[in-house]
């Protein structure tokens, strides 16, 4: 009776209802590993922002450098920082693919918010073989971390669907996911990540709200010598004083303000490294390494032969442009020229919260057309930038800074709408192909680091050729999108470039019902070389004529058979008349 008792409650054991549950907790999983790195990303990106700005705005002031440092020569460590974050990115299309390859994404990860702190660290001692070497390596990962970051973000959201559909037979299967199944997670999860990742230009802004604000000086004595702003400058501020600091800060409190960052540092690499799960699975892993490490270096050139990349390209650029407009040209040109340095702060939180609260409306495209996105963030900006052509503040008017908060928060909802945007058109286009995730990600980082180098070496340009360049790169986005668009509502399919057969573009430019009488064919030839090898195995040696010939050739061979039999029946009874 004891036994019987002791069996009951195994008796009771519900197997699909603990599958159900298992796959409940790996749902949960899933978006825990999608909020740990919006988190940590938004934790890196608050500290590199943050440092970097406190540490521009203390080199520049005259007073700093020849009391602090002497002959040290910070400012022009600080020209060799910037071209080393700037410059070094531009290769990063060559390694970036092999260390993603060979690292793994969660791993990528945690090395790039490494490397990220390592450039904290060395702000505790500010010399030129610490800053120019950490600036280096920065932009270095810049490429390699973003893409890991949207392939995880991607990948999370396939995972996602195959927890969701676990009972599928493709899913169990392990085989390609049917076209458009994990769509909407991901619309889902890259609207929350950027969510989360634009805060972090609010809490960039900390060190300097918080710590540096008080002793800037007043808008009176930094533009006491600028005499123009807006859209008539020619640089960033012609005229700005070189002392911008009431009093030096204290050294220890410098030193406690990177400790507390690099404490968030090291938070970030906990993050990736506890919280994050693996993006793919083992075998998946190996998959992926298979194609050979010679193979990885080429195939990011020969994915720029999808037209769908190539046509997407000047969005890339312009998504870099926008971006670096934001947080140089406008509000440096138009915000500090007209309200001062201590006012810098207040036009970057506007600018993040707008890109935190707006990266949510892209959710409406689980209801709307994927181009809607694309769209509305486009004509936002293009009435922004015509806009600014003809703004020309005065300095110090403290009556513009409504105008110019309005302007800022307009920027973060046209921002939001196209990065989120790009990202989620890019997940959509290649969802399904998991093994090309690194590589289109890879490039879409690339151009835009090619287009913050482009900033970088036109810093000096007057505005109104800089809103120019935006302008033109805008519609020249807008055109090429609405081509790939009406491209692939046409069906043309022009990235089938990993298949053998169809290695060159020219052939692989084919409409799906193209392809899908190739692969009839295909089904009907291989359906009649079974039934060839059926008729082989019953005739046998009987029958030579079915040994030689498939299920087509038996046909015509009968058909011929039935001819010449109805020949010599005609001919016999022509015979019988002759005889008659």
């Amino acid at each position: 009776m004891k036994e019987i008792l002791f069996l009951d409650p195994q008796a009771e054991y519900n197997e699909e209802e603990e599958e159900r549950k298992y796959y409940r907790r790996k749902r949960l999983g899933v978006v825990k590993n999608v909020l740990a790195a919006s988190v940590g990303a938004m934790i890196v990106y608050s500290v590199y922002m943050g440092l970097l700005q406190m540490q521009l705005i203390l080199h520049y002031d005259t007073t700093y450098r020849e009391v602090k440092y002497s002959n040290l020569g910070l400012e022009d460590i600080d020209r060799k920082m910037l071209m080393g974050i700037n410059v070094t990115p531009i290769v990063g299309l060559l390694y970036t693919p092999v260390l993603i390859r060979f690292l793994g994404t969660k791993w990528m990860m945690f090395l790039a918010s490494g490397i990220y702190a390592l450039f904290v660290s060395t702000n505790y001692w500010e010399r030129y073989y610490t800053l120019v070497p950490s600036a280096v390596a920065i932009g270095a990962t810049i490429v390699p971390f973003w893409t890991s970051l949207g392939n995880y973000i991607t990948r999370m959201a396939q995972q996602y669907y195959e927890y969701v559909n676990y009972k599928q037979e493709h899913v169990q299967d392990q085989k390609k996911l049917p076209k458009g199944a994990c769509h909407s997670y991901i619309i889902v999860f890259q609207s929350v990540f950027y969510i989360i990742f634009n805060l972090s230009f609010v809490f960039a802004e900390f060190p300097m709200s918080l710590f540096l604000n008080n002793d800037l000086q007043g808008k009176a004595h930094i533009l006491d010598r600028v005499e123009k702003c807006g859209a008539d400058v020619h640089g960033l501020i012609p005229g700005f004083n070189t002392t911008v600091l009431t009093k030096l800060p204290q050294s220890m409190l410098l030193i406690y303000v990177e400790s507390v960052l690099m404490a968030f540092a090291f938070l970030s690499m906990i993050i990736f490294l506890v919280l994050c799960g693996p993006a793919y699975r083992p075998t998946e892993e190996i998959d992926l390494r298979s194609i050979g490490w010679g193979n990885i270096f080429q195939l990011p050139f020969k994915h720029l032969r999808d037209y769908r990349l190539r046509l997407l390209c000047p969005f890339f650029i312009y998504s870099g442009f926008e971006a670096m407009f934001a947080i140089t040209g406008f509000s440096l040109s138009y915000g500090v020229c007209v309200l001062g340095l201590k006012r810098l702060w207040l036009l970057i939180t506007v600018y993040g919260l707008s890109a935190s609260v707006f990266s949510s409306l892209p959710l409406l495209l689980l209801r709307l057309p994927r181009w809607t996105c694309l769209a509305a963030g486009a004509v936002v900006h293009f009435v922004l930038l015509v806009a600014l052509f003809a703004f020309s503040p005065k300095p110090k008017h403290e009556e513009f800074l409504h105008p110019l908060l309005a302007v800022a928060a307009l920027w973060g909802l046209g921002s939001a709408l196209n990065r989120t945007g790009v990202s989620i058109l890019l997940g959509v286009l290649y969802a399904e192909e998991k093994e090309r995730l690194d590589f289109v990600y890879t490039i879409y980082n690339w151009w835009q680091a090619i287009a913050i180098f482009i900033v970088y070496l036109c810093a000096h340009l007057p505005m109104r050729a800089k809103l120019s360049i935006l302008l033109v790169t805008l519609l020249l986005a807008c055109y090429c999108y609405w081509l790939m668009e009406r491209r692939l509502a046409a069906k043309v399919k022009g990235y089938r470039y990993l298949e053998e057969d169809n290695s060159d573009e020219s052939d692989s430019e084919k409409s799906e019902d193209e392809e899908g009488e190739e692969e009839d064919e295909e089904r009907d030839g291989g359906e009649e070389r079974q039934e060839e090898q059926e008729q082989e195995e019953v005739w046998g040696a009987e029958s030579p004529g079915a040994r030689r010939r498939g299920g087509e050739g038996q046909r015509r061979r009968r058909r011929q058979q039935e001819a010449e039999e109805e020949e010599e029946e005609e001919e016999e009874e022509g015979g019988e008349r002759e005889e008659w």
